[in-house]
């Protein structure tokens, strides 16, 4: 799994390459804790190159979306294929999480 950050004004756009699993779920984990760790407060990850997610990768979005929630900040995703939306409506996170189909849409509604 690669992990591309870029920045637009205040939001950090994460773009994510790879299976998000237990073995790629700590990469992931540290990249989110340097954002919270330098206040970063608004984060866009885009799932356009994310085939499947475990629950691990689900765990670790989970505590990424309550770190930013205490500091004030907010999460969004993106542009995930049917598959891996299929597995956040079948764990009912879709209802915690902001999802949007595009990048452009997610940003626009911060």
């Amino acid at each position: 799994m690669n992990i591309n950050t870029e920045k637009k004004n205040e939001v950090i756009i994460c773009h994510i390459d790879g299976d998000i699993n237990i073995n790629t779920s700590p990469q992931l984990r540290k990249a989110f804790e340097e954002f919270v760790e330098k206040d970063m407060k608004k984060i866009i990850v885009d799932f356009s190159s994310v085939s499947y997610i475990d629950s691990s990768g689900l765990a670790t979005f989970i505590e990424l979306l309550q770190r930013l929630k205490k500091s004030g900040g907010s999460f969004r995703i993106c542009s995930m294929n049917q598959k891996v939306k299929n597995i956040f409506e079948v764990t009912k996170l879709h209802k915690i999480f902001e999802i949007f189909d595009t990048q452009s849409s997610a940003e626009n509604n911060f």
